[in-house]
């Protein structure tokens, strides 16, 4: 039997090995060698955007995903939180989604370290960063931050009443922050544009993985004024930021997937047309 229809024929358990295998490699010789990343205008007009700020102005960052997404989107959330540490630029944090309280909190914790240990600086909790936490039905805390943000968070994370944090101080909804961040997973992105955008008409840029960003490209220049689209958005904000980390240590092995997924695809339909040939043949 020809081989491109014997391949065609492989068990697909066979498949995921190999692809397991070519991207265990290409993960551990992320430190050998690299893949060039080209930043788009999308992703630089968030990065410039918070490079603008001046020093005390506050934005809401908004992660709104779950550990399911955490791999992909976690390097976002690394990315813009270091930027806005270094620019001074101090962070109201919050998630809408049910499972990424702890997660997230971890985040802000381990960022503020790192932050510390990169620039030099102090990073105190409640002068140059917060976490509301979490609240159930996106769309009414959405519309209901547009109002006050103390109807639905009177109190942080840590059951802190939020005017007894500096950062909070004329802090009343979305007019007394520079935009909103939105990095996100699930179905509050469109709440996001529709109940905060569309509503509010605040400055909103979302990061969201790579199989949503094509769906909110159409928004960029209107509701969005920036995107940052998975691993290689990421990746992207990581080179403008000069602090290369995951997503840029991971593309090798994301590109390398990639080739891969394809070469199958393309010997799979060179043995479907093959083998279809010999059928008439055989006829």
């Amino acid at each position: 039997m020809n081989i491109f229809v014997r391949m065609a024929n492989l068990d697909r358990r066979w498949i995921f090995v190999f692809l397991f295998l070519v991207v265990s490699l290409a993960y551990f010789l992320r430190n050998v060698t690299s893949v060039p990343v080209n930043t788009t205008k999308e992703v630089e007009s968030i990065y410039n955007f918070i490079e603008g700020l001046d020093p005390g102005d506050k934005i809401l960052l908004a992660l709104d995903y779950d550990p399911s997404s955490l791999a992909e989107l976690h390097p976002m959330s690394r990315a813009i939180l270091l930027h806005c540490y270094r620019q001074d630029v101090k962070v109201v944090g919050m998630t809408l989604s049910q499972y990424g309280a702890g997660m997230v909190e971890e985040v802000f914790r381990n960022v503020k370290s790192e932050a510390e240990r990169i620039y030099g600086k102090t990073v105190e909790y409640g002068e140059e960063y917060c976490f509301l936490g979490y609240r159930p039905y996106p769309a009414f805390v959405i519309l209901g931050m547009g109002e006050n943000f103390r109807i639905f968070f009177p109190r942080d994370y840590y059951d802190t009443p939020l005017d007894d944090l500096p950062i909070m101080h004329r802090v009343r909804n979305y007019d007394d922050l520079e935009c909103v961040v939105v990095i996100e997973s699930g179905t509050a992105a469109d709440m996001w544009l529709v109940y905060g955008s569309a509503r509010y008409n605040m400055p909103l840029a979302f990061g969201v993985t790579g199989v949503m960003a094509p769906d909110y490209y159409p928004y960029l220049g209107n509701a969005l004024f920036g995107l940052i689209g998975g691993w290689k958005g990421a990746a992207e904000y990581e080179k403008l930021l000069e602090q290369e980390h995951d997503a840029n240590r991971g593309m090798l092995a994301q590109v390398v997937a990639h080739l891969v997924i394809v070469l199958f695809i393309v010997i799979g339909n060179i043995g479907y047309f093959v083998s279809r040939k010999k059928t008439k043949i055989g006829d």
